[in-house]
């Protein structure tokens, strides 16, 4: 009698294993029908390209459309991921040179690829895309809870600079594992990026955190949440978000400023980033002093916050 139950659970064993293959083979069949890309920009990231690439390669994206937004006589992307260039992985577009092009860049790569993909994913080289439970970004945008939605929204979840004053050649989550606390997010905001479904026609980008278009959006919990300016109405810091490095180190920091910024902002914005800095990362004498020597802004009023 024992040996005959033994028996049984075997098959039973068996059967669930050759089922759980029979799935895996038509869930992988299924993820590859869907075609997804990555639109982003960059300027001045050589640091950083790699390390982005891999991760959404990783993530099982198809192509990410790089736009090259250096200076004429700038660094060129081509020196660090030639390999991901030369397989097709990456595609490099030159916009060297252009100011001021985040929205053109967005807009342009929806015109060229919307009929191509199925989602196309608008994050920039700081923003690395976190899907609890999934291990591939098809089989997250191929659940049916996303069958009405034109839009996907996640939060921008930022990390601190582990005070940390200097870059250091190691992986920005090695580097900056410190997520910014609950108490330092002013009134619970967290600003969202987008995912756009492909095979949409007449959408216009206008804003690189929202569409700005009146078509159907959501959460990744799949709930059409509205999006109030740049924040979302539901947060998620648990399954569906995205690790963003704004800062880095304070020094990764100052370059970020002095490469200037893709949008059309105001003269202060500077100082609006500063700001935004010191409100997700611990304000110190050594931070200031080195902002102050790099950028030439006299920041007397942080001084006077120091504890």
């Amino acid at each position: 009698m024992k040996k005959t139950n033994s028996n049984i659970k075997i098959i039973v064993l068996s059967f669930l294993l050759l089922l759980q293959l029979i799935f895996r083979k038509i869930e992988k069949i299924y993820y590859n029908k869907i075609k997804v890309c990555v639109c982003t920009l960059g300027k001045n990231e050589n640091r950083y390209i790699r390390e982005f690439v891999q991760h959404y390669e990783k993530y099982g994206v198809d192509k990410i459309f790089l736009y090259d937004n250096n200076d004429i006589n700038g660094e060129r992307f081509e020196v660090v991921i030639n390999d991901y260039s030369e397989k097709g992985f990456v595609d490099i577009l030159d916009w060297r040179g252009k100011k001021k092009q985040i929205y053109n860049i967005m807009n342009d790569c929806y015109k060229q690829n919307y009929r191509s993909y199925d989602w196309l994913i608008f994050y920039e080289i700081d923003e690395f895309i976190h899907l609890n439970n999934y291990s591939n970004v098809k089989s997250f945008l191929s659940e049916d809870k996303f069958r009405n939605c034109t839009l996907i929204y996640l939060n921008l979840v930022c990390h601190t600079d582990n005070n940390l004053l200097y870059y250091e050649n190691k992986s920005l989550f090695e580097r900056f594992p410190e997520l910014v606390p609950d108490s330092k997010l002013g009134g619970q905001k967290l600003e969202v990026k987008f995912i756009l479904k492909g095979h949409t026609p007449n959408i216009v980008i206008r804003n690189i955190h929202n569409c700005n278009n009146n078509i159907p959006n959501c959460n990744g919990y799949g709930h059409n949440n509205k999006i109030s300016n740049i924040y979302s109405t539901e947060l998620d810091k648990k399954n569906f978000y995205i690790d963003h490095f704004y800062s880095k180190s304070t020094e990764e920091f100052i370059n970020k400023v002095m490469r200037g910024n893709p949008c059309n902002v105001p003269k202060n914005y500077d100082f609006e980033r500063i700001n935004k800095y010191f409100a997700q990362s611990e304000i110190t004498k050594d931070k200031i002093e080195l902002i102050e020597k790099r950028t030439g802004h006299y920041l007397a009023y942080l001084k006077n916050m120091i504890n």
